[in-house]
């Protein structure tokens, strides 16, 4: 479908709003985006995708972004100010309904949460529900989608699950863990939220619950993330554990955001199901169940890190450097880069050499005994070598590694087959750099539990000795390739 109306897109550079553009981009719609910061939302987005300058909290820049708009998604909330969020989502809820009223914009679509109506409601909960009502008030039509848990990776909820399975083997679970959901994909939530721009609905409001068909708890949700990630943990019920410590204790032990955890908690010690068949009726949507909805979040992130470069996945924050590496989801990551006088092809043929008789240009007394380890574990250990001193090809066994992905010249991932309690890979990517190269060479492991974490910051120090050697190592060996 190709069509001159325009869709404007808020919150694109977040989690719902970051993974429906490219959607609608794909149904043929003309996408404009609303940015506080357009210049960091340009680089991420197709030229296309017309970005305005604007803030829901400034009502005088709203106008522009709202000129010929035909339907306007508000995927906004301030959960992770410092300020009282809600009264910013008033007031934001109020400017950009009526910004669309002034413009004649035809529709809102808004995804606010589930959540029976109740004076006891969490403040998040209830802030959700107050911006649909301002949306509503000021006469544009507005479809609200209500969800509950939204399953995917990178959502809150998702990562919340993660990080509690990963790292605690036994859990005492206080009495909101076993409150009933019901949560959706979020492929799911996506699909929804496309076919609400088109859905008829004669130029009412309407309020739709969304969710998949299994009625589950968070404690269900952890069971199931365990089983698929092969992990076994225990959970001990302590029914004193308030919303309030649970929230405090989450902070210690979890990588999310303290305020938005805690606020996320507060909002779970009511039900969040689904009690009206709106969605069945109006939508010719099957959502999945809980079990599949994890598996494709797993897959999907797996699917994700194939396609990073991390030249660009770490481009945004600069050279961080902390102990222990940075996160990429659930992936720890030691990234390092450094500048090389050789061409761009002798750095890239140093590279190719890894492994066999060329070895690992530092410590490889430390690589040995690592393999005989590894034999010992019943793994591979060292001793595969390589079909071909120079060169390698996707497939390739590469010592105890397997070549992952290989761009000549440019780029080449290997994969650990050694025994690990995890994931583990080892990635070069080497670029021109004014009358250099540069070379950027990135540890990643995906830790398995506890025993996964505690692995990788045993070897952090050695991977300081190892890793750093090694980008000196090929950087003196391009250059005398080069020579």
């Amino acid at each position: 479908m190709l069509t001159d109306k325009i869709v404007l897109v808020t919150g694109a550079t977040g989690y719902v709003g970051g993974r429906l553009l490219p959607l609608l981009l794909a149904d043929g719609w003309r996408v404009r985006c609303l940015a506080r910061q357009p210049e960091r939302l340009a680089a991420r987005v197709p030229e296309s995708v017309e970005i305005v300058r604007g803030d829901v909290l400034d009502a005088a820049s709203l106008s522009a972004a709202m000129l010929g708009v035909d339907a306007a998604y508000y995927l906004v909330h301030s959960m992770g100010t410092t300020d009282d969020f809600e009264v910013q989502d008033r007031a934001a809820a109020d400017n950009f309904a009526a910004a669309a009223r002034a413009a004649g914009v035809r529709r809102i679509l808004y995804l606010g949460g589930l959540g029976e109506e109740d004076a006891s409601l969490s403040a998040h909960l209830r802030s959700r529900h107050e911006v649909g009502e301002r949306l509503r008030a000021q006469g544009v039509p507005v479809i609200e989608l209500r969800a509950s848990i939204i399953i995917g990776s990178g959502s809150l909820s998702f990562e919340m699950i993660r990080a509690l399975v990963e790292r605690l083997p036994v859990m005492v679970t206080p009495r909101w863990v076993r409150i009933t959901a019901q949560p959706i994909a979020i492929g799911d939530v996506l699909d929804y939220m496309r076919a609400g721009l088109t859905v008829e609905t004669g130029d009412r409001n309407l309020t739709v619950e969304i969710g998949g068909p299994d009625q589950v708890s968070y404690g269900d949700l952890m069971r199931e993330y365990a089983r698929q990630r092969g992990l076994r943990r225990w959970m001990i019920s302590l029914p004193l554990l308030t919303p309030r410590l649970s929230s405090l204790w989450l902070g210690l032990v979890t990588p999310l955001y303290a305020r938005v955890g805690r606020k996320l908690i507060d909002s779970v010690r009511h039900p969040t199901v689904v009690r009206d068949d709106a969605a069945r009726r109006l939508f010719p949507i099957q959502p999945m169940g809980v079990r599949e909805a994890i598996a494709s979040a797993l897959r999907n992130e797996d699917a994700s890190f194939a396609q990073t470069r991390w030249s660009d996945a770490l481009s945004a924050a600069g050279e961080v450097q902390s102990w222990g590496g940075t996160r990429f989801g659930n992936r720890l990551v030691d990234s390092r880069s450094t500048s090389v006088t050789a061409a761009p092809a002798a750095v890239f043929e140093a590279v190719e050499r890894l492994g066999g008789a060329t070895g690992w240009y530092c410590a490889d007394w430390l690589w040995t005994l690592r393999g005989w380890l590894d034999l010992l574990l019943g793994g591979v250990g060292m001793r595969r070598g390589r079909r071909d001193p120079r060169h390698v090809q996707t497939g390739d066994t590469v010592d105890c590694w397997r070549v992952e992905v290989v761009e000549p010249g440019k780029r080449l991932r290997l994969a650990s087959e050694m025994k690990l309690p995890g994931r583990a890979w080892l990635e070069f990517e080497v670029e021109a750099h004014g009358s250099e190269s540069r070379l950027r060479q990135t540890a990643t492991f995906d830790p398995l539990g506890l025993l996964g974490l505690a692995y990788w910051y045993g070897v952090w120090p050695l991977h300081q000795l190892v890793f750093g050697g090694m980008l000196r190592g090929i950087g003196r060996a391009a250059e005398a390739i080069d020579r």
